[in-house]
Formats: C-alpha cells, sequence, structure tokens
C-alpha cells in the first residue's frame, strides 16, 4: 500500500509548505547573492579599466596642455613666455576644472539623489496595507 501526499494530515502538510518555502526562500538568497558576487566581479573590472583608462587620458591631456603653452609661447614676447605661457594655460584649465567639480558638486546633493518616486510609492503601499488590514 502507497501513501501519497494526499493522504498526510492537514498539520503535515502545513508542515510541510512551511519547511518547502523555507527551502525555497534560502535557495533564493543563494542565488541572489551568488548572483550579485558575479555583478561585483564584473563591476570592479568595469572600475579598474575605467580608472587605468582615466589614468592614460590624464597623461595624454597634459601632454596636449604642454603644445598648447608651447604654442601659446610662440605668440608671447620671449622674456615673458617661459613663465607666462604656462601660466596662462594653468588659469584656464583650473577655471575649467573648477566649473566642473561645482556642477558635478551641485549634482551629487542628497536631495537630488533621493528616490522620490520609489519613497512616494512606498508610502501608497503602506496607506493601501493600513486600510485593508484596518
Amino acid at each position: 500500500m502507497t501513501t501519497d501526499k494526499t493522504d498526510k494530515p492537514l498539520g503535515a502538510l502545513f508542515s510541510d509548505l512551511t519547511r518547502e518555502t523555507l527551502d525555497l526562500v534560502r535557495q533564493e538568497i543563494a542565488l541572489g547573492r551568488a548572483e550579485m558576487s558575479e555583478k561585483i566581479s564584473a563591476a570592479q573590472t568595469g572600475i579598474t579599466s575605467m580608472a587605468i583608462g582615466g589614468a592614460v587620458a590624464a597623461a595624454g591631456l597634459l601632454i596636449v596642455l604642454l603644445g598648447v603653452v608651447n604654442l601659446l609661447a610662440m605668440y608671447l614676447p620671449p622674456e615673458m613666455a617661459p613663465w607666462l605661457a604656462p601660466l596662462i594655460v594653468g588659469i584656464v584649465v583650473a577655471l575649467l576644472g573648477y566649473g566642473m567639480l561645482k556642477t558635478g558638486s551641485t549634482k551629487l546633493k542628497a536631495e537630488k539623489l533621493m528616490p522620490h518616486r520609489t519613497v512616494d510609492s512606498l508610502m501608497r503601499d503602506k496607506r493601501v496595507v493600513k486600510e485593508r488590514v484596518l
């Protein structure tokens, strides 16, 4: 005589359901961890590539700026060119960099990074749950 799952008492069925649900949740958590580990590894590789690319681009920019300094020096009086050309180029580049930093810092303010739509959606969900429960 074989017994099916339908022959089990109701308490045993609930026990099985609870155990299987917990197993499923554990498996989902393990899958999520594995997936996040893969994503983090890929992100680290991308960040490394970006850092190396940024260093190479910065070196190239320095060479271009040196060329601009030399070009500007050709148009300045010879006695002033050695110090005035780098000073002018340095000031222009510093002002451009300052403007870019200010723009970036404005975009990074906490208020601009707040996920307003998500917070609003969560608040609506909370209200709906309260209305249904009460």
